[in-house]
C-alpha cells in the first residue's frame, strides 16, 4: 500500500514535534536538576563586618617602591627513610613588592635652617627606611612538589594539607634580604631629594639644600 505525500509530510511534522518535545524535557530537566540537587553545593558568606580598629596620621614620604621575585627550594629529609617513603621538596615562586620610604615624624627642631632673607632653605633628614615585603599571593605559586608515601598520607588526614605559610615566610625573608641588599634605599632618598627641592623651589626658595643625618 503507498502512503501519499500528504501522510508522509504529517508523518515527519509528528516526529519533528516529538524530537523538540524531547529536547525540552532534556533541557527543563537539566535546568530543574541545577536547581534542585540535592548533591550541590552553596557557598554562603557569613563574614563579620569590617571593624576599624585605628587610624594612624602618616607623616613619610614613600619614595620608591621595588618589585622583586624568588624561587624558594624548600626541602625536608628523614634521617633514616628514603625520600620516596618520608621526605619532600617543594619548588616555590614569591612574588612581592618593597617599598621605601622617608619618616619626617621624628624631625629635630633645627632640621629645617631658613635664611634671614628668607631664599635659601637647609633641610636635614633621616635616611630611607624599608617596609616589610608586600608577598603578592596572586603571583605566588608552588610550581613543583615531591612528597614521600608518608607525608602524602599526613596532607591526607590533615585539617590543613595545603598549609604554605613557611614558604610565604621563608620568601618574605628572602625578598627583605634582597631589598635591603639593592640600591632601593639609595633610590628612595635622592627621589625624596628631587620632590623636596621642587616643591620648596614653588614655594619661593632659590636655594634648596637637602641634606641626611648622616652627613656632614
Amino acid at each position: 500500500m503507498t502512503t501519499s505525500p500528504l501522510t508522509r509530510r504529517r508523518r515527519w511534522r509528528h516526529i519533528a514535534g516529538l524530537l523538540v518535545l524531547a529536547a525540552l524535557l532534556i533541557v527543563g530537566g537539566r535546568l530543574a536538576w541545577a536547581w534542585w540537587n540535592p548533591l550541590g553545593e552553596q557557598t554562603i558568606d557569613r563574614s563579620q563586618p569590617v571593624l576599624l580598629q585605628s587610624i594612624h596620621d602618616l607623616s613619610r614620604f614613600e619614595a620608591a617602591t621595588g618589585t622583586f621575585q624568588v624561587v624558594v627550594d624548600l626541602e625536608k629529609d628523614a634521617n633514616f627513610l628514603p625520600d620516596a617513603i618520608k621526605g619532600s621538596r617543594t619548588l616555590f615562586v614569591g612574588s612581592g613588592g618593597v617599598d621605601a620610604y622617608v619618616d619626617f615624624s621624628g624631625l629635630a627642631k633645627d632640621a629645617v635652617t631658613v635664611s634671614e632673607d628668607r631664599t635659601q632653605v637647609t633641610l636635614r633628614l633621616p635616611r630611607a627606611q624599608l617596609e616589610k615585603p608586600n608577598i603578592d599571593n596572586n603571583r605566588s605559586y608552588v610550581f613543583a612538589q615531591q612528597r614521600g608515601l608518608l607525608d602524602r598520607v599526613e596532607d591526607f588526614l590533615s585539617a590543613s594539607p595545603t598549609d604554605q605559610r613557611e614558604l610565604y615566610v621563608l620568601a618574605e625573608k628572602k625578598i627583605a634580604e634582597a631589598a635591603t641588599a639593592s640600591d632601593l634605599r639609595a633610590r628612595a632618598d635622592a627621589n625624596t631629594k628631587v620632590m623636596l627641592q621642587g616643591l620648596l623651589k614653588s614655594l619661593g626658595f632659590s636655594k634648596v639644600t637637602v641634606k641626611f643625618s648622616d652627613e656632614p
